[in-house]
């Protein structure tokens, strides 16, 4: 038969990466346009935020606006004024050129200052169109996983002393990993690249295969023992889908022999460490044979040398059996 030596590690699925998006400035939720399970694209509007102005700078932005259009109006006059002189012969073309880049120049800053009012009261200038922050957008091609805020709620930008509000969890949903935990007494004898099997709680009679792609160098205490993590790739087949958070198990394969000679480990009998079982020589006459056993999964074990086939073993601790 064939024997395999395993273990076992508890976890969970959990996307590689999953995305929290967060506001660039601080208002009210003004629209959600999104719910968890959606598909989205990079680029895709999520929700849209009402900014709150600030009244310091607020009140600045408006004056900073008030003195531009005075200064534009000046400058206008001046323009105009020097534009008639002009016709007239008066003032040479490098004059007027120098009057004409100043008004200009003031119509310019009178836009800037609408700009900036603009965005200190709605967080978006006239023409910057489809590029306002007020907007929050995916940063990723993902599932919708989780939107924690509704259409009324205050956001916090993300800054040095904040983390920010999340709006919204996105995640590739075909790019799982299971994070799971092994004891260390097994740790070893894993490395990178090994096949595991996932049995999901939640789901009956499937069986995920999995690649094992990381092992965490430090161990942490859990309840008296000491657990390493361990990730592995999921491999899903087309038209597969799992959801992030799902519990699983993982059966990794940590030894294995095809096609050997096996015997149940309840016949082996120990004497000074070295293993026997009691082989018929006639009907109903037994001797003690030494073996010599190789891998054991815990219930059958195999027999490097010591038996063949067509051997029949003593069924020693059979409570039934009568000598």
């Amino acid at each position: 038969g064939d024997i395999i030596l395993k273990t076992v590690a508890s976890g969970s699925i959990q996307p590689r990466q999953e995305i929290l998006i967060k506001p660039q400035v601080s208002g009210i939720v003004r629209m959600v346009h999104i719910e968890a399970g959606d598909i989205v694209k990079a680029g895709d509007i999520l929700a849209e935020v009402t900014i709150v102005p600030n009244m310091s700078a607020l009140s600045s932005a408006e004056n900073r606006l008030s003195r531009a259009k005075i200064s534009r109006d000046d400058a206008k006059t001046t323009y105009d004024r020097n534009a008639e002189l002009f016709e007239q012969g008066v003032v040479s073309a490098m004059d007027i050129q120098q009057f004409e880049l100043l008004y200009n120049q003031a119509k310019e800053e009178v836009l800037g200052a609408e700009d900036n009012l603009r965005i200190v009261r709605e967080g978006v200038a006239s023409r910057s169109g489809a590029k306002s922050n007020t907007l929050i957008r995916s940063t990723i091609d993902g599932m919708i996983l989780d939107v924690p805020v509704k259409q009324g709620n205050s956001v916090i930008e993300a800054n040095n002393f904040n983390d920010g509000t999340t709006v919204a969890s996105v995640a590739d949903m075909k790019d799982l990993i299971f994070v799971g935990k092994i004891d260390e007494s097994e740790v070893e004898k894993l490395h990178e690249g090994m096949d595991i099997i996932l049995s999901i709680g939640a789901i009956n009679d499937t069986k995920y295969p999995a690649t094992l792609e990381h092992i965490a160098p430090k161990g942490v205490e859990e309840s008296g023992a000491i657990q390493f993590e361990i990730k592995a790739a999921v491999v899903l087949e087309e038209g597969q889908f799992l959801r992030a958070g799902y519990s699983a198990n993982a059966d990794v394969e940590l030894d294995r022999r095809d096609n050997i000679l096996t015997i149940s480990e309840t016949l082996v009998q120990y004497k000074k460490r070295q293993a026997f079982v009691e082989v018929e020589i006639s009907p109903g006459a037994f001797e003690s044979r030494d073996v010599k056993l190789g891998l054991s999964d815990g219930l059958s074990v195999e027999v490097v040398s010591g038996l063949t086939l067509e051997d029949k073993l003593k069924v020693w601790n059979k409570p039934s059996f009568k000598r």
